[in-house]
C-alpha cells in the first residue's frame, strides 16, 4: 500500500462505526460513488462488524440522477455533520453547473468543524470552488485537468489516481475511489483487510498515489517507439507554446524527414497534423468546462491570433469556437 501522509485522524468512539456522508451533485458518476460504498460495505462484511456507516445526502433531499439517467432516493438535505464524519462530495459531468452557492457555503461551514471532506471524480472542481484545495495538492479526471489548471492556480494539481492531503481528499473518478478506500481502511483498520476488500472486489493490482491516471503513451497510440512517445511527451506538455519539427526531431537526435516519416509511418499524419489536433483537443475541453475567453483559450492552446484558432477549430470540429461555447451553454440550461 502506499506510504502517502495518512488523513486526518478523526476517529469516532471504539465502538461507533466512522460515517462516510456521500454528497451527490446533480449527473454524479455512478461507478466512482458504488466503488466507494461497495468499499465499505465489504470491509464491513470481512471484519464481520459495522466499521463503517453510511448516509447519501444531497440539495433539498429527494431523488437525483446520476450520468446514466438513473435516479437515486436521498436520506435528506444537506445539513449538520458530526466533527468524525467524513463527507465525500460524488461529481460527474457539467460539475460547474452542479456546483452551486448552496453546496459551496455548506461545505465551508462544515470545513471549519474541522470534518474531513473529500471529492470523487470530478468534484475535486466543487472543493476548489469551496476554497477547500487552497495550497493542497488535488487531482481530478484528466478529461478535466487543463480547466482545473486555468481556474485554481492555488491547488497543485497531479495526475495520480487519488491525493490524500491533510483532511482533504480527491480522486481522478472511474475504479480510483476503490483505491482511495482501500488506503483509508488499510490506514485505520489494518492492510490485510484492505487486502481481503481487494480480493473480493477481484481487484488484483492496487493503486497508490504513486500511480498516474492514464495511460502511457504508447498504450494510448498503440504504438511501442521509444522516440515517438518521447515527442509525444514534448507536445503535450508544450501546448501555450509550441514547439517546431525541427526542435522536436533534433531533441530526439533525429532529421525534421524523419520525424515526418516516422509519424506518417504509425499515425498515419504529418507531426504538424498531430500537434494541431493535441491544441485543439485542449482547446474545447477549456471552451466547454471553462468561462475563459475566447482569445484567452486561442492564446493557451498556442495560436497567436483569434482568427486562425477559428479558422483551425472549425476545419476540425465543423463549428466555430463561438458556436461551440453557445451550443454548451444552451445544453446547461435545458
Amino acid at each position: 500500500m502506499s506510504t502517502a501522509r495518512p488523513a486526518a485522524r478523526t476517529e469516532p468512539a471504539a465502538d461507533k462505526p466512522r460515517r462516510f456522508v456521500f454528497v451527490l451533485l446533480e449527473n454524479f458518476t455512478l461507478l466512482s460513488f458504488a466503488a466507494a460504498v461497495e468499499s465499505l460495505r465489504i470491509a464491513n462484511r470481512m471484519a464481520e462488524k459495522e466499521l463503517y456507516s453510511w448516509q447519501i445526502i444531497g440539495e433539498g433531499g429527494g431523488v437525483i440522477s446520476c450520468s446514466a439517467g438513473s435516479g437515486f432516493t436521498l436520506d435528506g438535505d444537506l445539513g449538520d455533520l458530526q466533527r468524525d464524519d467524513v463527507v465525500m462530495v460524488c461529481g460527474g459531468i457539467d460539475v460547474q453547473a452542479a456546483t452551486n452557492k448552496r453546496i459551496l457555503g455548506w461545505l465551508r461551514r462544515e470545513a471549519r468543524k474541522g470534518v474531513t471532506v473529500g471529492g470523487l471524480c470530478t468534484a475535486a472542481y466543487t472543493l476548489a470552488r469551496a476554497g477547500l484545495l487552497d495550497g493542497k495538492k488535488a487531482t481530478i479526471h484528466w478529461e478535466n485537468q487543463d480547466s482545473f489548471g486555468e481556474d485554481f492556480e492555488d491547488v497543485t494539481l497531479t495526475k495520480s489516481v487519488f491525493v490524500i492531503d491533510g483532511n482533504r481528499m480527491t480522486t481522478a473518478g472511474g475504479t480510483s475511489s476503490i483505491d482511495l478506500m482501500l488506503k483509508l481502511i488499510a490506514d485505520q483498520q489494518s492492510e490485510d483487510l484492505a487486502n481481503l476488500v481487494a480480493d473480493q472486489l477481484i481487484y488484483s493490482s492496487i493503486r497508490t498515489d504513486q500511480d498516474t491516471q492514464r495511460l502511457s503513451v504508447p498504450t494510448r497510440i498503440g504504438v511501442r517507439h521509444p522516440k515517438l512517445s518521447q515527442v509525444i511527451q514534448m507536445m503535450e506538455a508544450n501546448i501555450e507554446e509550441p514547439i517546431s519539427p525541427s526542435v522536436l526531431a533534433r531533441e530526439v537526435g533525429m532529421s525534421t524527414r524523419q520525424l515526418e516519416r516516422l509519424f506518417r509511418r504509425y499515425l498515419n499524419r504529418s507531426p504538424k497534423r498531430y500537434y494541431m489536433e493535441l491544441r485543439l483537443q485542449k482547446a474545447r475541453n477549456l471552451l466547454m468546462q471553462t468561462d475563459m475567453s475566447v482569445i484567452n483559450v486561442a492564446l493557451a492552446c498556442g495560436f497567436a491570433s483569434p482568427s486562425h484558432f477559428s479558422k483551425c477549430y472549425r476545419a476540425h470540429y465543423d463549428t466555430t469556437p463561438y458556436r461551440e461555447r453557445g451550443s454548451h451553454a444552451a445544453r446547461l440550461t435545458i
